[in-house]
């Protein structure tokens, strides 16, 4: 990949440093995986609980080194014709009809059927050729003339076998189409593979990537995203919310509350003009924490014993 910004990138503490101005707060660890991927030129594989900044991570990244974002989905059933590219066939049935009325003109002065064979064949290159092509995601990045950063969002969602699929384009950063062989990355792009770990992925696709893990951010870097994201929080109530959040994370929940849903939390008591956390507060806002009915009957109760926790705290 052509590298835009190479001051940005000089050393994990530069990424570091840059990230925090775009708003991004990470670890030594994310800021040193970051640096690897793009001076090794190695896919990324960002793993760990939904909501703590995947899929942010390519998106910084993508800001940092001023390069476009090509984000691919991943769902169950996905497959190339979705995510590689796929034929553009009212085109090529326009072709067709075009064709046939031109035939007789195409054989006119043919000499035997082998001439007239070899006609046809040439036409049959050009009808699966560029012209009909429609890029997806992948080719797209391949094709990207100065580079891209390449997210596959999820691919944990994905069935194997279309895991099985990308291993050509992790190692080589290379395609296979069937009509028109092997296409060569015109620049390596930088990808970013994300997983909620809802399945285990292949030891081939492991082995091809970096392996970065993010977990539940301590409470010192979750204030810091916090006074990023909500810099007009006072100071009191971002380390009660905090601090709440982290005793919810203790609770056998069937989903507890990720870094998105803190951010979501403290624009609402924002919005809400609260300068204190108080039971009544917590209890109107406890589905902006929580995405299920059981997990919040269960924590209800439990608020007033987890505000003692908190006052023990900060």
């Amino acid at each position: 990949m052509i590298i835009r910004n190479k001051d940005k990138i000089h050393s994990p503490d530069t990424i570091k440093q840059h990230f925090e101005g775009l708003g991004y707060i990470c670890s030594d660890a994310i800021a040193t995986s970051v640096y690897l991927a793009c001076h090794l030129q190695k896919p990324i594989l960002v793993e760990g609980p939904p909501g703590v900044g995947k899929t942010e991570l390519a998106k910084k990244a993508s800001e940092l080194l001023s390069a476009p974002l090509i984000r691919m989905q991943c769902y169950e059933g996905l497959d190339e014709a979705k995510a590689l590219y796929e034929w553009k066939y009212g085109k090529q049935l326009l072709y067709t009809q075009l064709l046939k009325d031109q035939l007789g003109d195409v054989m006119r002065g043919a000499k035997g059927l082998d001439e007239s064979v070899t006609r046809l064949h040439q036409f049959g290159d050009i009808f699966y050729s560029d012209e009909f092509l429609e890029p997806r995601p992948l080719l797209e990045a391949l094709r990207a003339e100065d580079g891209a950063i390449l997210l596959i969002d999820e691919i944990d969602k994905a069935d194997q076998e279309f895991e099985a699929f990308l291993l050509e384009l992790l190692s080589d950063y290379q395609i296979s189409i069937p009509e028109l062989g092997t296409i060569k990355a015109k620049s390596s792009p930088i990808v970013f593979l994300t997983s909620n770990n809802t399945r285990e992925l292949s030891d081939a696709l492991k082995r091809r990537c970096l392996h970065l893990y993010i977990p539940f951010p301590c409470k010192e870097i979750e204030q810091k995203i916090i006074t990023a994201q909500v810099p007009e929080l006072n100071e009191q109530l971002k380390q009660q919310l905090v601090a709440f959040i982290g005793e919810l994370r203790d609770m056998a929940l069937k989903k507890v509350p990720a870094v998105s849903e803190t951010i979501d939390w403290a624009r609402a008591l924002l919005l809400l003009n609260v300068d204190n956390l108080d039971h009544d507060w917590i209890k109107n806002t406890l589905n902006l924490l929580l995405k299920f009915q059981d997990d919040i009957e269960a924590v209800e109760p439990e608020i007033n014993n987890l505000l003692k926790a908190v006052a023990k705290q900060v």
